[in-house]
This record gives C-alpha cells, sequence and structure tokens, in this order.
C-alpha cells in the first residue's frame, strides 16, 4: 500500500481531544475499565480524558488543579463547584476519596495526571505547588511500589528543552519571587506518555512528527504536526482532526482571579 504524507494543525484544545481519546484506547486502560482501578487526577487536560472514559461532558474548569493564567501560575482555583479526582472500579465511578482508592492499587490499575513540561526524550514534570508534593507526593511512592500503570497525557505546547535540568533550577522555597505561585517540578518517574505523536500512532497505526507550533489571534499554542503511514491510515487521521477542529477553549476557573 503506497505511504502517504500530511500534515495538519491543533491548537492547545483539539491537542487535548486526540490525546484523551487515544489515552482511553490504550489496552491497559480498556483492561482496568473493565476489571480494576483508574483514577483520574485533576487537570486541564484529564478533564478530557475523564470525559472520554465516562462518556459523557463535564464542566471542564470546574476539573482544573494548578494552572497558568493572565501571565501568572495559579494554584487550585477556590471553586465551590469544584470537581474532585474522578475515581472508577470497573467502569463505575465512585464517590471515594481518591488516597483510599489508590491504597487498592495492584500492576494493572491506573492512574492518569496530566503534566506541566515534557521533553524530546519525553521525559515529564508536574509543578507541586503544595510543599508536600501535592498529588505526586501521595501518589508517586505507592504507584511505584506496586508497579502500577502511570500514564501522563501531555501536548507538544508544553515541550521545553530538558526536564532534568529544569528540575535542578526549581524549588518553592528557592524562588525569591516569580510571576504567581512558586512551585517545585516533580518530574514523573516510569510514565507511559501520551503527545500527540503517541496518540496518532495509537488510534490509527501511523508515524507522527513534530514540525513546529506557536501561533496568533487566538492559536497561540498550536503544534504543526507531519503525520505518514498508508494513504488509508493517513486520509482516516486526517478527516478526525477534521472533526475535533473547533474544540471549545476552557475559560477561567471560577476561582481565578482576573487580574
Amino acid at each position: 500500500m503506497d505511504k502517504q504524507t500530511a500534515f495538519v494543525v491543533l491548537n492547545p484544545y483539539e491537542s487535548r481531544r486526540l490525546i484523551a481519546k487515544a489515552v482511553a484506547k490504550l489496552p491497559g486502560v480498556t483492561y482496568a475499565l473493565q476489571n480494576g482501578w483508574i483514577i483520574v487526577a485533576t487537570g486541564s487536560s484529564t478533564g478530557y480524558v475523564a470525559e472520554e472514559l465516562l462518556g459523557e461532558p463535564m464542566i471542564k474548569e470546574n476539573f482544573v488543579s494548578g494552572h497558568i493564567f493572565g501571565g501568572e501560575t495559579w494554584g487550585a482555583p477556590k471553586n465551590p463547584d469544584y470537581i474532585f479526582p474522578v475515581v472508577l472500579h470497573k467502569g463505575k465511578r465512585l464517590s471515594m476519596i481518591p488516597e483510599d482508592a489508590l491504597a487498592e492499587f495492584t500492576a494493572e490499575d491506573v492512574f492518569i495526571k496530566g503534566a506541566n513540561a515534557v521533553d524530546a526524550e519525553y521525559r515529564t514534570a508536574v509543578f507541586a505547588g503544595n510543599d508536600k508534593g501535592g498529588t505526586m507526593g501521595w501518589a508517586m511512592g505507592t504507584l511505584l511500589a506496586r508497579g502500577s500503570q502511570y500514564i501522563v497525557p501531555v501536548g507538544l505546547e508544553k515541550m521545553i528543552a530538558s526536564v532534568p535540568e529544569a528540575v535542578k533550577h526549581s524549588g518553592i522555597n528557592r524562588f525569591a519571587y516569580g510571576e504567581g505561585m512558586r512551585f517545585g517540578l516533580v518530574p514523573i518517574c516510569r510514565p507511559t506518555v501520551v503527545t500527540e505523536i503517541q496518540a496518532f500512532a495509537q488510534l490509527f497505526g501511523i508515524e507522527a512528527y513534530h514540525a513546529g507550533g506557536g501561533g496568533i489571534a487566538g492559536a497561540e499554542g498550536s503544534v504543526v504536526i507531519i503525520i505518514e503511514g498508508p494513504a488509508d491510515k493517513v486520509a482516516a487521521a486526517f478527516e478526525f482532526v477534521k472533526g475535533i477542529k473547533g474544540e471549545k477553549p476552557l475559560a477561567r476557573p471560577n476561582g481565578t482571579p482576573v487580574q
């Protein structure tokens, strides 16, 4: 079959939808959805994953935790409608404290949390505004000790030069001042990272290459992705991208002050 090449342009919200659909199709996720535990931690990317797993829309602004808004870093908004991490057991959503669900985890269970940084080697890290490590502080030890699956959906808009180098220079108590919430940058150990690159491979069985990014007039943070593979699969991926064009942007979360 003839090999074909095309390119697509995705804004950050379209990327989130693409990545979320790929995460929901990962074999480990589909197995845990039927047979085990899944925890979806709060975040701007994981809200899309939660929608795909639940099969219903949610007010994703109420699922945002730490975020960047108005030129500053912010912690979790003080929002009375805040949606706490989604806990699923055998596909059923439970009103359960995520720490209690994590206590039940085995190697076949799945923890899903986004990241604030990814580099060219797909190393990832997340901001921690809590000096005890936030979500990473209570989850990472258990996940590593039990060999549980840690999945990180993260768009290439968050690409940085080197995660280890950035980690070395971060830390809540290291900053003399800054624009917004101080943070430690916590590296994520042994994750399954899903960017746009892995998403196209998972959903369509094609190769994808990060070719550029940026944008103006509402296209800020967009990425240009070259896709290559059998003609029918490239065409299917291209049509899929057309279908997610115009994904609604997230608004300012309730509880985040306007500058």
